[in-house]
C-alpha cells in the first residue's frame, strides 16, 4: 500500500524535478554497474598476476621444463578479458557524462526561466539545481580519475617487473583510491534529497 502511494506521488513529478530524480536513479544504477565491473576486473587481474608469478617461478626452477607454466596465448586471453572490462567501464563513464550534460541543461533552463540565481524554491528538500549539478560533477570527476587508473593498470599488469609491483597494481584496482568513501556519501545524499531513500 505504502509502495503504491509513493509510486503515485513519484509519478506526479514533472519537469526539472522528474528529470533530476531520474538522473539520481541513473547515478545509483551506473555506480552499481561499476562496482560489479570492478569485482570482475579484480578477479581477472588476479588471474593475470598469478599466471605471471607461476611463469616466473617455473623459469627459476627449471627453464627446460616449462610445459606446466601458462602460455603467452593464455596470458593474452586474460589481458583481453581485462581490457573488455575496462571498455565497459568507459561506457559507464560515458553515460555519467551524459547525465552531467542533462543536469547542466536543467540548470541552464532554470536560469533562463528564473534569472541568474535560478529557482528560489527547492525542488525537493533543500538543494538548489546548482547543488545537484555540483554533486554530479564531483561524482563524474572521481570516476574519470579512477577510469584513468584502471586503463594504466591494464597496460602494466602483465608487464610488471616485480611481484611487489604486481601486488600494488592489484591493490589499486581493488581499493579504488580515486573513489573514496565520500563519493559514496555524495550518492547517498543525492538519493536522500530526491526521495529515493527515506529521510
Amino acid at each position: 500500500m505504502e509502495a503504491n502511494s509513493s509510486k503515485r506521488k513519484s509519478s506526479q513529478l514533472t519537469g526539472s524535478a522528474r528529470k533530476i530524480k531520474d538522473n539520481a536513479a541513473d547515478w545509483h544504477n551506473l555506480m552499481m554497474r561499476w562496482d560489479k565491473l570492478n569485482e570482475e576486473g579484480f578477479a581477472v587481474a588476479t588471474t593475470i598476476v598469478n599466471m605471471r608469478r607461476s611463469s616466473q617461478n617455473q623459469q627459476q626452477l627449471d627453464s627446460s621444463s616449462s610445459s606446466s607454466s601458462p602460455s603467452a596465448a593464455e596470458l593474452q586471453d586474460e589481458c583481453d578479458k581485462l581490457q573488455d572490462v575496462v571498455n565497459r567501464m568507459v561506457a559507464v563513464v560515458t553515460k555519467m557524462e551524459s547525465l552531467m550534460t542533462s543536469q547542466r541543461g536543467i540548470r541552464e533552463l532554470e536560469e533562463f526561466q528564473f534569472g541568474p540565481e535560478g529557482r528560489t524554491v527547492p525542488l525537493f528538500h533543500s538543494w538548489t539545481t546548482k547543488q545537484f549539478e555540483e554533486s554530479g560533477e564531483d561524482l563524474l570527476a572521481a570516476f574519470r580519475q579512477e577510469l584513468r587508473l584502471k586503463q594504466t593498470i591494464v597496460q602494466e599488469v602483465a608487464h610488471a617487473a616485480t611481484s611487489d609491483l604486481c601486488m600494488l597494481l592489484l591493490s589499486c584496482w581493488l581499493h579504488q583510491p580515486f573513489i573514496p568513501s565520500q563519493t559514496r556519501l555524495k550518492l547517498e545524499a543525492l538519493l536522500l534529497e530526491t526521495g529515493h531513500r527515506p529521510l
